[in-house]
């Protein structure tokens, strides 16, 4: 692992579920649009994409076909290797058996782990209840799909480790630390560093990730890169390449963020560095 201490991980989120194509008419939403832009992304350095998809009218959804055919849209690129990472909270307010699905049937090597319940937005409750946790971590378990574990505040960083100690997450983990969503910890570097402290202390030996929300995207990106994190970019968290232009692309953000790596001295991973340094095996 030490050849691979200067590598950085570049996820893609490329949809997401809250831009709309009247906030920006970039933002991917088909899944021939979404498969496109993450291929176009692996180019550019990529090594995750995080998928999610959206019903018939653009709105956040989990409709299994979506999925099904972003997946096969993607997989059908047959030079590209890109780690494909599936949401598990395509939304709020969703039933539990349609959040499961798509990792269940369609065999991706990671799926989000959302490692607990807030006030989402200050509108609604994002709900991840500890019964729905258990089975989400049990159900992984037996796919063989990798848990990213999507933190909002320190507290779901404890979570983790009490659903690890019941042995139903299993080490090594990676923790994706999501900064900024209203309701959440701010995203500031202060607050970065805490989270990272505190992953040290009650998950060793852990990997990470880090984004900012909107405002909050480079302050993060440029301090998880010094702090030896990995990052995630893409229109699902901001959809602006610098204040008040909109990134014309996904495309667009991965290759700042991989002149960010390049030019502190690091580099981007690549898919199979990135299964090293996550620990996961490709099927």
């Amino acid at each position: 692992m030490s050849d691979l201490k200067n590598k950085r991980i570049i996820t893609v989120a490329t949809t997401g579920a809250w831009p709309t194509k009247e906030n920006t008419p970039y933002v991917p939403i088909e899944p021939a649009e979404i498969a496109e832009e993450v291929y176009n992304c692996w180019k550019e350095g990529a090594a995750v994409a995080h998928i999610h998809c959206r019903d018939d009218r653009g709105r956040a959804a989990m409709v299994f076909e979506k999925f099904e055919e972003t997946v096969r849209l993607i997989r059908e690129k047959k030079d590209c290797d890109i780690i494909l990472n599936l949401t598990t909270s395509g939304g709020v307010n969703l039933r539990e058996e349609d959040r499961i699905r798509p990792f269940c049937e369609l065999a991706p090597e990671m799926a989000s782990f959302d490692c607990g319940t807030m006030n989402w937005q200050h509108t609604t409750v994002f709900e991840n209840n500890p019964k729905f946790l258990e089975k989400l971590a049990a159900l992984m378990n037996e796919k063989g799909v990798k848990p990213e574990i999507e933190v909002f505040d320190p507290g779901m960083i404890y979570n983790a480790a009490y659903l690890a100690k019941k042995g139903l997450l299993k080490p090594p983990f990676h923790f994706q630390f999501c900064m900024g969503v209203a309701g959440g910890i701010r995203a500031s570097v202060k607050n970065l560093v805490f989270m990272k402290e505190t992953m040290e202390e009650v998950a060793p030996g852990s990997t990470w990730s880090a984004f900012g929300v909107g405002a909050g995207a480079m302050e993060i990106m440029y301090a998880a890169v010094a702090m030896g994190g990995n990052i995630r970019v893409g229109m699902e968290d901001n959809v602006y390449y610098r204040k008040g232009v909109l990134a014309e692309s996904n495309m667009q953000l991965v290759a700042q963020a991989r002149r960010i790596i390049e030019e502190y001295g690091c580099s981007v991973a690549t898919p199979a560095e990135a299964r090293e340094i996550l620990g996961l095996k490709r099927a």
